[in-house]
């Protein structure tokens, strides 16, 4: 499936992925690891190099060949590759279980670890270190009856969290909305209305045909003045994949989140952790599920009194009791008389190749890297574009896709994936390659695509994650980039990078008008910048909401009473939420950060991380924004070190110091 490469290292060619062949290519290479990995519990004398290195190995081409299908199944989706990827899913999960629990290899681990202890340099004993943490994560120690459940849930557990992904993706692809009167348009951006106009002409209908893309319904529920239409928005949103609502039934996700909350505390409970939040916390940065809670109730207790305070001055502002479908509306209306700017209004200067600009101009200033893009290279689809990062002395250091905008069949959300981890063992070498992923507004009317600020920071965002992954200067794959990095860890880049898209340094060169070339006037500029701790309570309580909520799901789940998922929302929501939603909203449902996302006991990783990133910020502000040795410091100490060290290890050595929460709570204006 390889055949372009960049300096060497070999890319997807997506031209020659069929979706037919995909199983079998994932079963010959699994049988062929297979091989190999028993050759290699049977070694006599285990060394770092004989034993270790190989299976690093091992570990990368496979991931390296899966990645792609599972980037495609994500952003082109299919009912031929969806079956195939399904059908992988038990395959590779027996696979990694399998080799989690391999005797041999952990008892090879251990010599390595207590015969080569002085010859080995930090990375090597971190990737050792963190192996054996797997093992006995992955439960190497059980009874043999034990082992073989535990492999089965696990097993179930990737089929359960590809379903629920399928059945929100369906549900967001079955419904639209028909609008016969053009009143019910006012206020919608004119480019979301011209595709709707296109839409209800393939259709051979009269009028506009809306479809449930994330850029659509997030401009309905900001921008139109139609209550009507953003109520019906909502609760096709909200009631994605669940038992009510206009696609009630059909694609739901109830049983799935019953069982997936079920097996994970089975296999939490196989491997004699009290709970699934107490397993997830084992290789994490947060000490005990007691320490999770005071954290996010010590956010609670600082912005729960702010939203308050700011919802009854929107509802003021509205002048009447708000529905949760009215809040978004009246939020952006109050934000324009406060700060006479709105999202909309700056579409204009931010034209998706000008945000790329500013933003790479940021990573060259901090990193010395530049960034150019390389148009030879095989893409998946003609939204894709594909990126080489080049350091100072022009060696290609990495590279990544860009993939920006909403389109059908492609899941909705932004994220960073790994295309190809850095490897560097020997004359063994592959750069990193990352996938970026967005669902910008598309483009229009010969128009480039015209980015919101809110969307601004979210490719910022997305793009430190990448940095993480790209700029790793670890050689073992199972701890280059984000691999081996603290869930709780993870987000630091990401949101760290957030920070220099309300910099008027960056602002000033970046924001400029898609026609005219005209900057952002300085007035506007002003009142974005003041805009930031707008409604920063009500943004933090939502945030604990989905955190508390989820870290209570996994932390007292009882077999004996069941998921609870409505019980557990409520409570949280009257401890934390300041109005009232409608009975019938889903959240949970559509919930993929936690039952499909890897995030599972770990939401509250993003408010962990903030304070991580507010507080690395700081260090930024004090000594200058684009300072290079402080650049550098972070760089050594926390981007390019992956999960070589330990995420508290590396945040003290950048900052000198233990992370402070007030560094985060000053950034949001909410000291009290």
């Amino acid at each position: 499936m390889n055949d372009a490469n960049l300096n060497g290292t070999p890319l997807p060619a997506f031209d020659r992925i069929r979706a037919g062949e995909v199983e079998a290519t994932i079963r010959e290479l699994l049988q062929r690891n297979r091989g190999e990995v028993a050759t290699l519990e049977s070694q006599p004398h285990p060394t770092f190099e004989n034993t270790v290195v190989p299976l690093e190995q091992l570990s990368h081409r496979l991931s390296r060949t899966w990645s792609p299908i599972s980037h495609l199944n994500g952003v082109l989706n299919s009912d031929e590759l969806r079956a195939s990827y399904n059908a992988c899913l038990p395959l590779l999960s027996n696979y990694w279980t399998d080799l989690a629990q391999s005797e041999p290899l952990y008892r090879a681990y251990r010599a390595i670890a207590a015969n080569e202890a002085d010859g080995l340099d930090p990375a090597q004993r971190r990737v050792i270190e963190r192996a054996l943490e797997d093992f006995r994560l992955a439960g190497v120690g059980l009874p043999q009856a034990r082992k073989e459940r535990y492999k089965a849930v696990v097993q179930e557990l990737a089929q359960l969290g590809a379903k629920f992904e399928e059945n929100v993706l369906d549900a967001m692809n079955a419904w639209t909305r028909h609008v016969t009167d053009a009143a019910q348009l006012a206020g919608i951006n004119p480019v979301i209305v011209a595709q709707a106009r296109a839409r209800a002409a393939e259709k051979g209908v009269e009028g506009w045909v809306f479809a449930l893309e994330q850029p659509t319904y997030v401009a309905v529920l900001t921008d139109a003045d139609s209550a009507e239409l953003r109520r019906d928005f909502y609760e096709a949103w909200t009631t994605r994949a669940s038992e009510v609502g206009p696609s009630a039934g059909k694609f739901d996700n109830t049983e799935v989140m019953a069982k997936i909350l079920a097996l994970r505390h089975e296999a939490a409970r196989l491997l004699d952790f009290p709970n699934y939040a107490a397993y997830a916390l084992a290789t994490r940065m947060a000490p005990s599920n007691e320490a999770v809670f005071e954290f996010l109730r010590r956010l609670a207790r600082v912005a729960k009194p702010a939203a308050q305070r700011e919802f009854a001055e929107l509802e003021q502002f509205a002048g009447r009791q708000l529905n949760a479908w009215d809040v978004g509306y009246y939020a952006e209306k109050l934000q324009a008389k406060l700060f006479s700017i709105t999202q909309e209004e700056l579409r204009p200067y931010f034209p998706l190749p000008r945000v790329l600009e500013g933003l790479f101009a940021v990573a060259e200033k901090l990193f010395g890297v530049k960034i150019v893009e390389h148009p030879g290279v095989p893409l998946y689809h003609s939204d894709a574009r594909f990126f080489e990062i080049v350091d100072a002395a022009g060696k290609v250091r990495a590279g990544f896709y860009l993939d920006a905008c909403a389109r059908p069949k492609k899941r909705a959300g932004a994220w960073m994936d790994d295309c190809v981890g850095r490897k560097d063992i020997g004359s063994d070498t592959t750069i990193p390659v990352a996938y970026l992923v967005c669902n910008f507004l598309p483009s229009g009317d010969g128009k480039p695509a015209l980015l919101t600020h809110d969307d601004v920071v979210t490719m910022f965002h997305e793009f430190g994650h990448g940095l993480h992954h790209m700029l790793t200067r670890i050689g073992y794959p199972s701890i280059a980039g984000i691999n081996g990095v603290s869930w709780d860890a993870v987000e630091l880049p990401s949101q760290f990078l957030e920070n220099f898209a309300w910099r008027p340094e960056v602002l000033t060169t970046m924001a400029r008008h898609f026609e005219t070339g005209a900057p952002l006037p300085a007035h506007s500029q002003a009142q974005l910048l003041g805009s930031r701790t707008f409604q920063a309570g009500l943004a933090t309580v939502r945030q604990l909401e989905f955190s508390l909520f989820d870290f209570r799901l996994h932390a007292e789940y009882d077999p004996a009473r069941g998921a609870r998922l409505f019980e557990i929302l409520a409570e949280v929501r009257a401890e934390v939420g300041v109005f009232a939603l409608p009975e019938w909203n889903r959240f949970p449902h559509n919930f993929g950060h936690i039952f499909a996302g890897g995030y599972a006991a770990g939401y509250y990783s993003y408010k962990w991380a903030e304070v991580l990133a507010a507080d690395a910020f700081a260090a930024f502000e004090e000594h200058g924004v684009f300072d290079r040795q402080i650049a550098q410091r972070f760089l050594d100490s926390i981007l390019s070190q992956g999960g070589s060290r330990k995420a508290l290890d590396a945040f003290v050595d950048f900052r000198g110091r233990p992370p402070d929460v007030n560094a985060l709570l000053r950034q949001q204006g909410l000291t009290q």
